[in-house]
C-alpha cells in the first residue's frame, strides 16, 4: 500500500479530517455550487421579467443573479458547516483539525460581503422603481435628484450594516462596537447637524414635492424659479435672472406657495378704446369678446368670465377683461394669451373699432 492507503486504513483521516467528515464536506460543497447556479437562474427569471428597463435589466440583474446566488451558497455552507463544527463535542466521529473550527467564521464573513454586494447590485433598481411611479413616463430634475439621494441613502445604510455584520464574523463583540459607534454618532451628529438637516429637508422635498424643476414658487421672501434641487440646497432663479440658493432645512419649516400647481390661471386686463367710438360697436365687441373666451380651447371657468365696460374717461371708454387660462406652465400661458390678443386685434378691427393713444391725442 502507498502513503495514501495507510492514511486511509491505518488512521483513517486525511489533512486532520476523517473520511466520513471529508465526504461530508464534499456534499456541501457540490450542493452550495447547483444551489449557487439555481438560485442565480430563478432570479434572472424573476427580476428580468418585473424590471422595465432594458439597462437595468442588462447590467444590474445580470450582476445580481450572480450576486444572490452566492449568497445562497455561501448562505447553505455557512448553515450547514457551522452545524457541523458544534456537533463534535456530542459526536466523536466528527474529526477535523482545530484549524477548520474558524471554517463558519470564514463563511459567515465571505456570506456578508455577498450580501452588501448584492444589496449594492439592487440599489440600481430605484431608478426603475421611480420611473414606473412616474405618470408622465419622463424624468424631470426632481426625479433625478430623487433617484440620486435615495441610492445614496440606501448605499450608506448597506454598508453601516454590512460593517457592523462583518466585525460579527471577524469576531469583534458588538454590544461594545455599537457602544462606541453610539458615542462616535452622536458626536459626529452634533458637528454635521446643519448638513444632516438639509439632507432630510431634501428628502421631506423629494418625497412629499411640493414643487419640482420649473415650477415658479414662493419661498419666505424669496420669489422664482426652480432650477435644481440638491441633497444640500434648492437653487431659484429669479425674475431679475438671480439666482438664490435656499438651504432645505429651511424648505421643512417654511411655507411654500407654488404657482405651478395651479388649477387655473386668472387673467385680467383693461382694453381702452377711442372715446368716439359708436356705443353699438362697443356693446357688441364685448359680448363678441365673451364669445371668444368661451370658445377658446386653453379656457375655462366660463361663468366667472366677462367683458364690459368699466369706466369712461375723457379719452377713452374702458373695458376690463376677465377670464381664466385651463394651462400647466407659463409657456402654454403665454402662447394661449398670445393667440387670444390677436383675435381680439381681428375683432376690434372688423368692428371699425379703434383703441385709445395718448401721444396721438398729444400731437393734435
Amino acid at each position: 500500500m502507498g502513503l495514501y492507503d495507510n492514511l486511509t486504513y491505518e488512521s483513517k483521516e486525511l489533512l486532520g479530517f476523517n473520511h466520513s467528515t471529508l465526504l461530508v464536506l464534499a456534499v456541501i460543497f457540490i450542493i452550495s455550487i447547483v444551489l449557487r447556479i439555481l438560485v442565480s437562474n430563478v432570479s434572472h427569471g424573476f427580476f428580468g421579467t418585473i424590471v422595465r428597463n432594458d439597462t437595468i435589466r442588462q447590467k444590474t440583474v445580470k450582476k445580481g443573479d450572480k450576486a444572490l446566488g452566492n449568497v445562497a451558497g455561501f448562505a447553505f455552507a455557512f448553515v450547514t458547516i457551522n452545524t457541523l463544527v458544534k456537533e463534535i463535542p456530542e459526536n466523536p466521529n466528527i474529526i477535523i483539525p482545530s484549524s477548520a473550527e474558524y471554517l463558519p467564521s470564514i463563511l459567515q464573513f465571505l456570506l456578508v460581503i455577498s450580501i452588501v454586494i448584492w444589496a449594492f447590485r439592487l440599489v440600481s433598481l430605484v431608478y426603475d422603481l421611480v420611473r414606473y411611479l412616474d405618470k408622465d413616463d419622463e424624468l424631470d430634475g426632481t426625479e433625478k435628484t430623487l433617484i440620486s439621494a435615495l441610492e445614496s441613502v440606501l448605499r450608506f445604510v448597506i454598508i453601516f450594516v454590512g460593517a457592523i455584520f462583518v466585525a460579527d464574523a471577524l469576531g469583534f463583540e458588538l454590544t461594545s462596537l455599537l457602544a462606541g459607534l453610539g458615542i462616535s454618532g452622536l458626536a459626529f451628529a452634533l458637528a454635521a447637524k446643519d448638513s444632516i438637516s438639509n439632507f432630510f429637508g431634501a428628502i421631506t422635498v423629494l418625497l412629499d414635492r411640493p414643487f419640482k424643476v420649473g415650477d415658479w414658487v414662493v419661498i419666505g421672501t424669496s420669489e422664482g424659479e426652480v432650477i435644481e434641487i440638491n441633497l444640500r440646497t434648492t437653487l431659484v432663479r429669479t425674475s431679475v435672472d438671480t439666482i438664490i440658493t435656499i438651504p432645505n432645512a429651511n424648505l421643512v419649516s417654511i411655507p411654500v406657495e407654488n404657482w405651478g400647481k395651479r388649477r387655473w390661471r386668472r387673467w385680467q386686463t383693461m382694453l381702452h378704446l377711442d372715446i368716439n367710438s359708436d356705443p353699438n360697436k362697443i356693446e357688441s365687441f364685448c359680448q363678441r369678446a365673451l364669445e371668444l373666451i368661451q370658445a377658446h380651447d386653453a379656457t375655462t371657468k366660463e361663468d366667472s368670465s366677462w367683458c364690459s365696460i368699466n369706466t369712461i374717461s375723457a379719452q377713452s371708454i374702458d373695458i376690463e377683461l376677465n377670464l381664466y387660462w385651463n394651462v400647466n406652465s407659463s409657456i402654454a400661458e403665454r402662447n394661449a394669451r398670445e393667440s387670444f390678443i390677436i383675435d381680439l386685434m381681428e375683432l376690434v378691427k372688423e368692428l371699425e373699432l379703434s383703441f385709445y393713444d395718448g401721444r396721438i391725442r398729444q400731437q393734435r
